[in-house]
């Protein structure tokens, strides 16, 4: 547990009322996302909300109340280490810090994933043969580990019809204003459809769900990015991940993640890692795929 003094009042006062009404299923996940967090002192940090453009105070005040946080009103001192910000545009979490870089936000219409709409491409990538798409096979994918969606993205770029899980409610609001972003360009400049959908929870959870299901109701592929331990001593990762591990900890249960996933889909399970890092749950993968710093392990199952 973290000691009283590591916590600002207002996040104390938060975590007491959290508790305090812990049986309220609209805000469970939120529980789980904090107690991960409050057994990982290293990493812990405090969270508000501001509205920067002015005049989104309400949807501020919304979201605020759906996660648990204070709203800040950009006077004085922030009262937390990392900010959600309404600009007129997007939703963008921020840090205090300023060697942490700029804002992070879940962007499929611009840059790279804009170019991978309008132009197509991306065959050869190792994702994309891991997971064993191809143009005359859309499959049905999970992405267990969304993050800020950028694999899941490819995915459905290329035909898959991709379903995103996220149990952070954080990142998953980063998510679901990235979506919103994407379905308005879409409407406006008439760009290809993609199939992105987005669930919020705990994968293991909504794995076990689906499992019960009949095989053609049940995803073809899992697809599993895990936020690994950092170890001492090694490089220091980019600046976003960071900022994201200070958020939501490390995937502490990736192994057993595996083994949830491995009698749900249908055709394979694929596991990013990093490519000197050993395999999950002592599970051998049927094979792996190698770049420069990243394995691809693949669990064939059909």
């Amino acid at each position: 547990m973290i000691d009283d003094e590591q916590l600002s009042f207002n996040t104390q006062s938060t975590i007491m009322n959290l508790f305090a009404h812990r049986q309220n299923p609209s805000l469970r996940l939120f529980y789980n996302v904090m107690d991960n967090r409050l057994n990982q002192k290293d990493i812990f940090s405090t969270l508000a909300v501001w509205d920067a453009s002015g005049w989104r105070q309400q949807e501020a005040h919304t979201l605020a109340q759906q996660l648990a946080l204070p709203v800040w009103n950009g006077e004085g001192d922030s009262p937390a280490d990392l900010l959600l910000v309404l600009t007129a545009e997007r939703l963008e979490l921020h840090s205090q810090n300023r060697e942490e870089g700029g804002p992070i936000f879940v962007d499929f219409v611009q840059g790279k994933a804009g170019y991978r709409r309008q132009h197509g491409g991306g065959w050869r990538q190792p994702l994309v043969r891991a997971v064993g798409l191809r143009p005359s096979q859309p499959l049905r994918i999970v992405d267990a580990t969304a993050g800020l969606g950028q694999d899941a993205f490819v995915l459905a770029a290329l035909g898959g019809v991709v379903t995103m899980l996220e149990r952070s409610s954080v990142l998953s609001c980063l998510l679901a204003d990235g979506l919103r972003r994407l379905a308005e360009q879409s409407r406006l400049q008439a760009l290809p459809q993609v199939t992105l959908t987005l669930q919020t929870g705990d994968a293991r959870h909504l794995l076990a769900a689906w499992g019960e299901e009949a095989p053609l109701q049940r995803p073809e592929v899992i697809y599993l990015d895990p936020m690994y331990p950092h170890r001492p001593g090694s490089a220091l990762v980019k600046k976003e991940m960071r900022r994201l591990r200070r958020l939501v900890g490390d995937d502490t249960d990736a192994d057993a993640l595996l083994l949830q996933a491995l009698p749900v889909a249908t055709r394979r399970v694929v596991v990013k890692r990093p490519r000197a890092a050993p395999v999950l749950a002592g599970q051998r993968p049927t094979m792996s795929l190698e770049s420069n710093l990243t394995r691809y392990d693949i669990y064939r199952l059909a």
